[in-house]
């Protein structure tokens, strides 16, 4: 039978010296782990643009509007088979520009110093995609593909051609 395709969306903020993450609670994709601060399933209208869905859920979840951030930009696409679904998750990264407090109805949010990024529970495209990040993505400004297997995910440079 061939697998459904589930689509996701994550916002990761950051700043000189971290990120802000969301630790998630009562979510039966993420439960109990960090993810982006904000993110979730696309709907209907967003199936071509993965942007709609991260600004909506960043409403949604965060009360954050666009003019709250700057330099949003998709930087990372996994896809992984799980139960015969292929999840692809979009990763977007930002700068806030608000310095007004926020919070999520989702669980809770912190900010995350770079090197405690390194420890924390995530879901396994997460973690790979941030290792990745950690060490080479956050110093560039490439757009990345990664296949998620068991043990890894493999990530190149999405170029135009």
């Amino acid at each position: 039978m061939t697998p459904a395709i589930r689509n996701m969306t994550s916002v990761y903020f950051t700043d000189e010296t971290g990120i802000w993450c969301l630790f998630r609670i009562g979510s039966r994709i993420a439960d109990r782990l960090y993810i982006g601060a904000a993110g979730g399933h696309f709907e209907e209208n967003e199936m071509r643009s993965p942007e709609k869905c991260i600004l909506r859920e960043m409403k949604e979840e965060l009360d954050l509007s666009e003019t709250d951030i700057s330099d949003l930009r998709l930087r990372y696409i996994t896809s992984r088979l799980k139960n015969n679904e292929i999840h692809r998750n979009y990763y977007f990264f930002a700068r806030l520009n608000t310095a007004k407090s926020f919070s999520s109805n989702e669980g809770t949010l912190h900010h995350i110093s770079y090197e405690q990024m390194k420890t924390l529970p995530m879901p396994v495209s997460a973690r790979y995609m941030m290792e990745h990040y950690l060490k080479e993505g956050r110093y560039t400004d490439h757009l990345y593909a990664g296949i998620t297997e068991k043990k890894e995910t493999r990530f190149v440079i999405l170029e135009e051609f």
